[in-house]
């Protein structure tokens, strides 16, 4: 079942504007070098998991667009590029030491909620990004953040849980139904149920 992140990446660097212009509006997350957010990528991020995408280093920092994971785990290319900003050469081609994932950009939020606004709501105690120290630039995000998260963008029906439908996957809101025992004698009617950067 898919699960929620936060990702941030420094909007001069990449914003949520230019994940919407990329090819597909799709990119893979890379430049990660903390060691913590690479274990996050590389083993509990999964296809269709939602993305808040947070711009760090702006003025203010805040939230500025969601997005979908379109691609699990691989290695970061930039790796093993020497022009590369975040090259590293320790790094071994049949063994990286980097991961990445694929995103999608989903929506916009606009305007752009602040990291000051973000910090008032009682409702995102313990949310990590708020946590005194945490400078992790991956980190999960709990259903329930997700959703306060979610209306404080101003949407009005979360658009992460929309593409999932539209694109035959299941939202977290929403359990699997299991199979109907077989009847084998006359029961009662019953009712119906209703970078990005670290």
């Amino acid at each position: 079942m898919p699960r929620y992140w936060l990702f941030k990446s420094e909007a001069e660097c990449f914003s949520f504007k230019n994940l919407e212009n990329a090819p597909n509006q799709t990119t893979g997350w890379d430049g990660i070098r903390n060691y913590q957010a690479r274990n996050f990528l590389r083993d509990d991020v999964k296809h269709g998991d939602g993305v808040i995408y947070y711009h760090s280093n702006a003025e203010p920092p805040g939230m500025a667009g969601i997005a979908v994971v379109v691609e699990e785990s691989h290695p970061d290319p930039t790796q093993f590029d020497p022009k590369a900003d975040h090259f590293d050469p320790k790094s071994d081609l049949k063994n990286p030491t980097w991961m990445q994932v694929s995103i999608k950009a989903v929506a916009p939020v606009l305007p752009e909620v602040g990291l000051p606004t973000l910090r008032f709501a009682s409702e995102l105690d313990g949310l990590e990004l708020l946590k005194r120290g945490s400078r992790l630039s991956v980190h999960p995000v709990s259903p329930e953040h997700w959703k306060v998260l979610i209306r404080m963008a101003g949407f009005k029906s979360d658009p992460h849980a929309q593409w999932l439908t539209e694109n035959g996957l299941e939202a977290i809101s929403s359990p699997k139904k299991s199979a109907p025992a077989p009847v084998t004698k006359p029961v009662a009617k019953k009712p119906s149920q209703s970078r990005r950067k670290a």
